[in-house]
């Protein structure tokens, strides 16, 4: 069962975030452990997996970035631990970027670390935009796999900028 048939919603590379709360509480009531304890042992195992597979959903669905990872994996097209091959370009201006990150550290100079942040934060919304119409778009089913491809590649961009930040932190 995926998170998507247990939440009984469609598929979606962003879902509706009071849908999927409202869709939690429902079912964590329904699935709650505490209420099967006088049940079977097999009916208590089956709510306790529910459960689990519950919040493990709720997880997912509230982190818009593993929501777009989940439906990738849904359709193969991505891999826990996947070594993806971003394009030279974009290498080189992380490169770039860490450069002058390091720079800024070993100096301390704030104002140079906030202008990266600001520049790692334009190139997220940059990178947000060249994919935003397929995931406000998108259609199980009907969206094409290229259209997905793009997406992936987005996950994995995004992934590495949020490194960088982390490492200001």
């Amino acid at each position: 069962m995926t998170y998507f048939e247990l939440f009984d919603i469609p598929v979606s590379l962003q879902v509706d975030a009071a849908v999927v709360k409202a869709k939690f509480y429902e079912l964590s009531r329904k699935y709650h452990p505490d209420f099967f304890s006088q049940a079977t042992e097999a009916e208590q195992e089956e709510a306790l997996e529910k459960s689990s597979l519950l919040n493990k959903a709720f997880k997912v669905f509230t982190n818009k970035d593993e929501t777009l990872k989940y439906v990738l994996q849904l359709k193969g097209l991505i891999e826990d631990e996947e070594k993806y091959q971003l394009s030279p370009d974009f290498l080189m201006e992380m490169m770039e970027l860490n450069e002058a990150l390091m720079d800024a550290k070993m100096e301390s100079d704030e104002a140079a670390i906030a202008n990266l942040k600001s520049q790692i934060s334009n190139l997220e919304i940059q990178l947000y935009d060249s994919i935003r119409s397929i995931i406000e778009n998108y259609k199980d089913g009907v969206s094409t796999q290229e259209a997905l491809l793009q997406v992936k590649d987005y996950y994995f961009k995004k992934k590495y900028l949020s490194r960088i930040l982390a490492s200001l932190q």
